[in-house]
């Protein structure tokens, strides 16, 4: 897993981005509203997840060990193929999730 503050980052020049995923597959790009946890999964492929409202825990999984990832507006986590989560909204949230067409 990793997580990004979109607050934190600066380019070296206007326009300067930092690449996350580079997609093969078909592609849905999601905007979601909860106030409830999803559930634990692995997606069949990339994940990019953003806040765009509110906080969210992100649970997810390193060699069996249960981490925790406290998520505000404006952060960013890159899920890879293989990395067990699931998002834990504190009240209601707002987020934009980039993933393969078909993915839970």
């Amino acid at each position: 897993m990793q997580f990004v503050s979109a607050h934190a980052y600066t380019g070296t020049k206007p326009w300067d981005a930092l690449d996350l995923v580079t997609f093969e597959q078909p592609t849905t790009v999601r905007l979601h509203w909860t106030n409830e946890p999803y559930v634990w999964h692995v997606n069949d492929g990339e994940e990019v997840f953003v806040v765009l409202d509110g906080e969210v825990d992100m649970h997810y999984r390193v060699n069996g060990v249960d981490k925790i990832q406290a998520m505000r507006a404006g952060d960013v986590c890159q899920a890879a193929l293989g990395d067990e989560h699931v998002a834990h909204p504190r009240g209601e949230a707002r987020i934009l999730v980039v993933e393969r067409l078909g993915s839970i």
